[in-house]
């Protein structure tokens, strides 16, 4: 599985890894910002961006497929960021080959099971035949008989593509999603624990990390810091001074 990446920078190693429905643009900003300080490499996951699909999406398989990269560039070691999907990969690496990773960020993740909540996104996308539209608006008047809230019709749109023949196409693998979807959103566990620098960037408006997750993270990551900040569940998008800032200052601590 060769992932598709964009580079930036020089210095220790730090990978970015998006969320569900994502890819590594959604980092541009952040990623040149950090690159000041670190050699970054933003990742498409399998079955998102540029990188290739499968049908095997599973949290095994997205670990496996970041220490498949950091072999390739020759990369010892690496600190990792991960947003939401990308936050659970993250744990999941860290836990599995905990040897390969420097310092870790989870952002507004815990690693307990989550409820199935796209649904809806799943409806609006996946019945639509992409060959009968023309225009990109006419795919985002077809979605939002499903999905009426225009930002996160935005947000899935960047998954619109074209194919060889010039038609329309999802970037993302939205059959492979919808069958491992209970995948997704299983809990992280792991008879071992990450005692490496770790922060937890939670959005005090989102709901994804509660008060009651701590003790799960702090059995998994017992050297843990839970930070929070007055965002939704797009902390970097929402704040993206406040949040690379905190990341800086965890990153750079010696």
């Amino acid at each position: 599985m060769t992932l598709h990446v964009q580079e930036y920078g020089s210095g220790h190693p730090l990978i970015i890894l998006h969320g569900l429905f994502g890819s590594l643009d959604n980092w541009h900003t952040l990623s040149k910002i950090f690159s000041e300080s670190f050699r970054v490499f933003a990742i498409d996951q399998r079955n998102h961006g540029h990188s290739p699909h499968s049908d095997v999406f599973t949290y095994d398989a997205l670990a496996e497929d970041l220490r498949e990269f950091l072999d390739d560039r020759e990369l010892k070691t690496a600190h990792v960021l991960g947003h939401s999907l990308g936050g659970k990969t993250a744990m999941q690496f860290a836990l599995t080959f905990s040897d390969r990773v420097s310092k870790l960020v989870v952002v507004d993740m815990a690693p307990r099971a989550y409820p199935p909540v796209h649904d809806e996104i799943f409806d609006a996308m996946l019945p639509l035949d992409l060959s009968t539209y023309s225009s990109r608006q006419q795919v985002d008047e077809a979605m939002a008989k499903k999905i009426q809230d225009l930002p996160t019709r935005q947000f899935l749109m960047k998954n619109l593509g074209r194919d060889e023949s010039g038609g329309f196409r999802w970037k993302v693998n939205l059959e492979a999603i919808r069958r491992n979807y209970d995948e997704i959103t299983r809990a992280i566990e792991s008879e071992g624990t990450f005692t490496k620098p770790t922060l937890f960037v939670r959005g005090e408006r989102s709901g994804y990390v509660r008060d009651s997750d701590v003790p799960g993270i702090r059995k998994l990551f017992p050297q843990a810091e839970i930070l929070g900040l007055d965002t939704g569940h797009w902390i970097h998008a929402e704040a993206p001074q406040a949040f690379s800032r905190l990341v800086l200052e965890f990153l750079k601590r010696t």
